[in-house]
């Protein structure tokens, strides 16, 4: 049976013992630390300089235009030109060359005609496209894939963006490029 005096310990928060909580605090450190540690790097991995990426006739794409102007954005086009070559060099082993040539962009967004701020407003109906060429070889020029891609991603507002890359300018294009080439070139 309990009394009133136990009824009112019970009630109390319990107390930790001393052993236990230099414990806890050694595990906890641990899991952080091993946490924090990076995967080891591929060093099998294809360099950035293996990533040949090309744009045909920018000039005509349906829209690369920048928020200053509404002008043709070389910049954006090497925004994603390097893109491409970080993502691909990590999933292309070394030896393979890939070659990427950009047919048609529509970046994700689009530039209100007539206003008097030229900036790019992101709605479902404008959702990033991309037409691109490739051909994939190995060390001996060999060609292990090639072709024509249309990329779209219809629910591109949909999908998680990490913090990083909602921060990051095209990060919609940018996930377009990520999705396609895991896809396109999975182990």
């Amino acid at each position: 049976m309990f009394s009133i005096g136990d009824m009112a310990l019970s009630n109390q928060i319990p107390v930790r013992h001393p052993m236990k909580t230099p414990a806890i605090i050694l595990l906890t450190a641990s899991l952080f630390i091993a946490g924090c540690q990076s995967a080891p790097a591929n060093l099998n991995r294809a360099s950035m300089a293996d990533i040949s990426v090309q744009f045909r006739k920018p000039d005509t794409f349906t829209d690369v235009r920048d928020s200053t102007g509404g002008r043709f954005s070389q910049s954006y086009l090497d925004l994603l030109a390097k893109h491409l070559q970080t993502t691909a060099a990590n999933r292309l082993r070394r030896g393979q060359k890939l070659s990427v040539i950009f047919t048609d962009i529509d970046l994700a967004g689009d530039i209100q005609p007539g206003g008097t701020n030229d900036v790019r407003i992101v709605q479902s109906s404008h959702f990033p496209r991309m037409e691109v060429s490739f051909i994939l070889t190995d060390e001996q020029s060999v060609v292990l894939k090639q072709g024509d891609r249309r990329l779209h991603d219809l629910d591109f507002q949909t999908t998680m963006l990490s913090l990083s890359e909602r921060n990051s300018p095209l990060a919609y294009d940018k996930r377009l490029l990520t999705d396609w080439v895991a896809e396109e070139f999975a182990p």
